[in-house]
């Protein structure tokens, strides 16, 4: 109960501080949202009555507190450029974003994993160092490169997948599926690599614990001994990184939106930067960090199930 109470008031905490900075970084950044809408040619009465309108003349820590109850009311006000609700636009951009995440952790998840046991348990063999060659390249070639290689044999030259464009859910299941499957593999390759050293690592590594040693010597299987007692311990490290992997996800997106031409938050973003829609910016922002930590929270809690001794800790 205790570390529950230590976790919520953390996350807490955390939520409020990540808050106070998205809010007054945009504040600082140069450029006039009332200017900008206006156009150049605006004369300045017309520039400080429209900053009047949308409240930009009132004091920074009442537009704050204004904010961020509308966060947590699902009031983010309008946006600054398209003159209707932030919450409008985010409802229609927030599925595309997530389906994007989502799948690239399925990706990640199914692949990674068992091709890090693969490579754990046939350490050594040509075809493990192969794999291990291949995700060094994971690793250093970044997604956006790989989205444009997919594109080029996959949609371009193979002709199996569009090169760019959305389909929602609701009208085509096999037609959203087949506009999410390359950005969503671009997004997960270089987590797939990241997965499968580490979980290669730690299982090497808990190979040689005297556990281990233990279970030989009473004749369990190679097979069980990895299945049944390793890989609860190798697990652990693998959960710490997953929530840098689902934050890098959320992150990855904003540019493959923008490779693969789909309307999700990412591209939403860059256009929001670009007119300075401060409003639709923060409301972004916000919600991907509270989504991240509300994540890394979960990941923190899957420990003490995992692990016996941090709940003993606890």
């Amino acid at each position: 109960m205790k570390y529950l109470l230590y976790k919520a008031s953390t996350f807490t905490l955390t939520i409020t501080f990540i808050s106070i900075i998205i809010f007054f970084v945009f504040q600082i950044i140069p450029g006039n949202p009332a200017q900008i809408i206006l156009g150049i040619d605006a004369d300045e009465q017309q520039v400080i009555q429209l900053e009047e309108k949308l409240g930009l003349n009132e004091p920074p820590l009442e537009r704050y507190i204004d904010w961020i109850k509308g966060v947590f009311q699902g009031d983010l006000g309008d946006s600054l450029k398209y003159q209707i609700p932030v919450m409008d636009i985010l409802k229609d951009r927030i599925p595309v974003t997530f389906s994007l995440a989502i799948l690239s952790i399925l990706f990640t998840v199914l692949i990674g994993i068992p091709l890090g046991i693969l490579i754990a348990r046939t350490d050594g063999k040509w075809y493990s160092v192969v794999l291990s060659i291949f995700t060094q390249l994971g690793i250093a070639i970044p997604s956006f490169w790989f989205g444009f290689l997919l594109i080029l044999l996959f949609a371009v030259i193979l002709n199996w997948f569009p090169t760019f464009g959305y389909v929602p859910w609701s009208d085509d299941f096999w037609g959203a599926l087949k506009s999410f499957f390359l950005p969503s593999l671009a997004i997960a390759v270089t987590n797939i690599a990241v997965v499968i050293r580490y979980l290669r690592n730690t299982i090497l590594d808990q190979s040689k614990m005297d556990y281990v040693r233990t279970a030989r010597v009473k004749g369990l299987s190679e097979r069980s001994i990895v299945y049944g007692h390793v890989l609860r311990n190798a697990f652990l490290p693998v959960l710490t990184i997953m929530g840098m992997i689902i934050a890098d996800t959320i992150g990855g997106s904003i540019i493959i939106e923008n490779v693969f031409a789909l309307p999700g938050l990412g591209n939403l973003l860059i256009q929001s930067i670009t007119s300075r829609d401060f409003p639709l910016i923060q409301s972004m922002v916000m919600y991907i960090a509270i989504f991240v930590v509300i994540i890394n929270f979960l990941i923190d809690l899957l420990y003490r199930i995992i692990d016996p001794r941090i709940r003993l800790k606890g």
